[in-house]
């Protein structure tokens, strides 16, 4: 506690004046008040005294103070019936508590019940009464002891937070608990500041957390806010917008006002609230301030809002005339029944309320009429005759068909009479001479853990507050069109997170649909899109952006879009990723059976001249272009049309090097054979100059060994890549972004380059040595057929190089095999076509002088 802090009002004249001033001079041993104290409104002595502080009244006036004379007492005006109740609650709880023989047996509890004006200098002024007593006379001794007690046990109040702020700071330094039954306001679950303050009712810190989870609940995330400029209604609001941007609400606008602020003030709140885009609107405001916003409201047409009430007024029954709320929504303290409450309220008697000022008042404002005793009441002129009766009255005083803030106080007080029963009784009985102090009342009060007779429980946590419970209240249309108050659900703090709001029946919603009213400031991202937020706008302010090229999402409102793994593809809508279609060259597609067709075509072809030349292979032609060669080159050639149905299918680690190093192989034996073949025919008419032996280094053994010779180095190549780093089968993310190319890789360039460049490198050598040899004389020169094949291949894989490069995914084989069909039909056509010509069609011309040139050729 800071006593000096909390006393720093005493500065200030306008306390002066409301306080009760004493004045004392140095040579008296006492000091009196200079005014008369404020009566009670109601009391009733006992051992132990209880203070009562509420809002019967809620207006003050206040006169203009000119520091010349003393001020007058203060008069408060605009009686308040149901807090009549509590008050009157209070008296009947303490009746209860005295008749009951197994709580403070023996002991008899009294009672000071004051009235505070809703206003905080009544509040402060009521606080030192009960702190410092009624007396008028203030005794001076050497001893402090007087001073040590306090002319209450406890209080029980206010109906408002801020008055019971002013209240809990007095009380505070005397250390005289305070609970309150209706104080909601978070700040003062401080127990820094408020050490000696407790309440039945839960804090709006629990309230606060109940409207942003119902809010959530529903699906609004964009909402307006109104609030009572005091400390209620500025507390509440901002523990309920902190909880609502930790669910992802936001607020349009919130605006604050309070019943004493000037009409201008109110015009425009109801001007921000018309022209806002929000649907639902949640009003955290006193009752004398919502009312004012109501009748406001009402003046002009106002668009259909979704209203969600605070404690304070969503269970007023007062309000259930605008049916502008219809629909409205909001959480309540549970309702109760109080035995024996409403026939206590009810006997009450004209003689009964001459005892009490306060029941006086309610008697004469609710009969309109005064009492023979009261002659000098001007207000009222009819002069009550007996006949008025109170069971016919219908105001808030007799309405008990709720008791939920009467139950509250009925809880207060049995709270404060355990506390007190812990102190002074045993298990047998009580003794009221026991001395303690406020502070072990306060001890004790955090102690209290009971039920009762009507079956709620009472409990403090450490900071001085109940457990939050609360029933979620619906304003809907009777068969009659009036609206009545319909418990829809629940709230209960103590339920795991995320269960504490539980819906029991149907809501009727704003205009009496069924169906929830929607309030976004942007409607939802459906899956597939992102939120991508507005400049200068709230975060649920935004527009929907479609993901991205391989993005996703797969969640409404999501805040961004996730990359698909890279072997899955996201789906037209981009909301689930789906695999990959894998590619390649199969055997069942178009492309595929054509290049199966041209490849065996190839192969047949190759057999069948294999067959025709083996057919008349002692025939001169056959026979004059080196037969065996050429039997060998047409093996090679039908390997090379088999090897490249090695290309087609889906890749595996064996296909993979399979079908490179047999490309390889097999070309370079064929290339092999056509440059045994072109050198033959060049160093066979070498040889018919005179004296030259070249034949004897290039017969059939050398050609042989040349052959082997040319094709054991391309498996030397061969062996080393694949055992360096072979090809192998990998999967080609880059070409396509929505499909998977199933292909061969190289595994090293190096090779693969290796064994394409050999073969290059016989064709070139080959195909020069046969255009050196394409003039020679006769009739049959097969080095011009030998230069037109190694043209057409060089021709080929020439092109084949940028072609093999550039074409996308299964067009690379596609390439591949098309350059190695079309390499092969070009030697087999150029080399073996006019021979297979003269042996079918010109069998005239298959002799040996023909071939010699000693017969003159004919064109064919």
């Amino acid at each position: 506690m800071q006593p000096n802090s909390n006393l720093m009002f005493f500065m200030s004249t306008t306390w002066i004046t409301i306080l009760n001033p004493v004045t004392c001079k140095p040579d008296l041993v006492g000091c009196r008040l200079w005014t008369d104290s404020k009566l009670t409104d109601l009391l009733m002595n006992g051992d132990f005294m209880l203070g009562g502080v509420f809002a019967i009244h809620d207006s003050l006036q206040l006169e203009q103070i000119s520091y010349t004379k003393l001020p007058s007492q203060l008069q408060c005006y605009g009686m308040d019936f149901r807090e009549v109740r509590f008050a009157r609650a209070m008296e009947f709880t303490i009746q209860e508590i005295n008749n009951r023989t197994d709580l403070l047996p023996g002991i008899k509890l009294g009672y000071q019940i004051h009235d505070t004006c809703s206003t905080v200098a009544m509040a402060i002024k009521v606080a030192f009464q009960l702190s410092n007593g009624l007396e008028p006379d203030f005794k001076y001794t050497d001893s402090c002891s007087n001073l040590a007690s306090a002319a209450v046990t406890a209080v029980i109040g206010d109906s408002s937070s801020t008055p019971s702020i002013s209240i809990a700071r007095v009380l505070g330094l005397f250390g005289i608990p305070l609970v309150s039954h209706y104080a909601t306001c978070s700040c003062l679950s401080d127990k820094h500041q408020y050490p000696a303050f407790f309440r039945t009712i839960p804090s709006d810190q629990h309230q606060a957390a109940a409207l942003a989870r119902m809010v959530k609940h529903f699906g609004w995330t964009w909402i307006g806010a109104v609030r009572s400029d005091t400390d209620y209604g500025n507390y509440g609001m901002a523990s309920f917008l902190k909880a609502a941007q930790g669910e992802g609400i936001c607020v349009e606008y919130s605006e604050a006002y309070y019943r004493t602020q000037p009409h201008s003030k109110l015009e425009r709140v109801a001007n921000v609230i018309r022209a806002s885009t929000a649907r639902v609107i949640i009003a955290f405001m006193a009752l004398g301030d919502v009312k004012l916003l109501l009748e406001e409201l009402s003046r002009q047409p106002l668009p259909p809002l979704q209203w969600i009430g605070s404690e304070t007024w969503i269970t007023d029954s007062d309000f259930l005339r605008y049916n502008m709320c219809a629909g409205a929504i909001g959480f309540a303290v549970p309702r109760s029944v109080i035995p024996g409450l409403r026939k206590f309220l009810l006997d009450l008697t004209p003689a009964k309320a001459l005892e009490s000022p306060l029941l006086t008042e309610f008697w004469e404002k609710s009969f309109n009429c005064y009492l023979k005793e009261r002659t000098n009441n001007t207000k009222v002129k009819r002069e009550c005759d007996g006949s008025e009766d109170i069971h016919t009255l219908q105001n808030p005083y007799t309405d008990t068909s709720q008791l939920r803030i009467t139950n509250m106080v009925y809880k207060a007080t049995y709270a404060i009479a355990h506390a007190i029963h812990g102190l002074i009784c045993n298990e047998t009985q009580c003794d009221k001479n026991i001395q303690f102090s406020p502070w072990q009342i306060i001890d004790q009060l955090k102690k209290v853990n009971f039920t009762t007779r009507n079956g709620f429980k009472v409990s403090f946590d450490s900071f001085g507050d109940p457990p939050a419970l609360y029933e979620l209240i619906n304003w809907q249309f009777k068969k009659d069109g009036t609206l009545e108050f319909i418990t829809v659900g629940q709230y209960d703090s103590l339920r795991p997170r995320g269960q504490e709001l539980k819906i029991s029946k149907n809501i009727s919603w704003v205009g009496g649909q069924e169906e929830v009213p929607v309030s976004v400031c942007s409607e939802s991202c459906p899956p597939g899109t992102r939120k991508a937020l507005q400049k200068q706008r709230p975060v649920c302010c935004f527009d929907c952006i479609p993901c991205a090229e391989g993005e996703i999402s797969n969640q409404t409102d999501s805040l961004g879009c996730v990359h698909c793994l890279p072997e899955f593809w996201p789906n037209a809508k981009q909301d689930s990723c789906h695999p990959k279609p894998v590619e390649f060259l199969s055997w069942d597609e178009t492309l595929g059976i054509i290049l199966t067709v041209f490849s065996t075509a190839g192969a047949f072809m190759a057999l069948s001249v294999s067959v025709l030349f083996y057919k008349h292979r002692t025939s001169p032609i056959v026979r004059a272009n080196n037969s065996e060669l050429s039997f060998l080159l047409l093996f090679s050639l039908t390997l090379c049309f088999l090897c490249s149905l090695t290309f087609i299918g889906r890749p595996s680690e064996w296909s993979c090097m399979l079908r490179h190093t047999a490309f390889g192989i097999t070309f370079v034996l064929c290339i092999s054979c056509v440059l045994g073949k072109t050198i033959v025919v060049l160093m066979a008419f070498r040889a018919t100059l005179p004296g030259s032996n070249v034949m004897k280094w290039f017969g059939p053994p050398q050609q042989r060994l040349s052959v082997i010779s040319f094709t054991l180095i391309q498996v030397l190549v061969c062996v080393l890549w694949l055992k360096i780093s072979p090809p192998t089968p990998l999967k080609n993310f880059k070409h396509y972004k929505e499909r998977i190319i199933l292909e061969c890789g190289l595994g090293s360039g190096l090779g693969f380059w290796a064994v394409l460049g050999y073969i290059g490198v016989l064709a070139l050598l080959c195909f020069i040595l046969a255009f050196l040899a394409r003039k020679l004389p006769d009739n049959f020169n097969e080095a011009k057929f030998i230069t037109f094949s190694m043209l057409i291949f060089c021709a080929v894989w020439i092109t084949f190089i940028p072609a093999y490069v550039s074409s996308p995914g299964k067009f690379t084989v596609a390439v591949e095999i098309f350059a190695i069909l079309a390499s092969s039909f070009g030697l087999i056509i150029c080399i073996f076509a006019p021979k297979c010509f003269i042996i079918i069609f010109r069998p005239d011309q298959n002799t040996k002088k023909h071939l010699m040139g000693k017969v003159p050729s004919k064109t064919i």
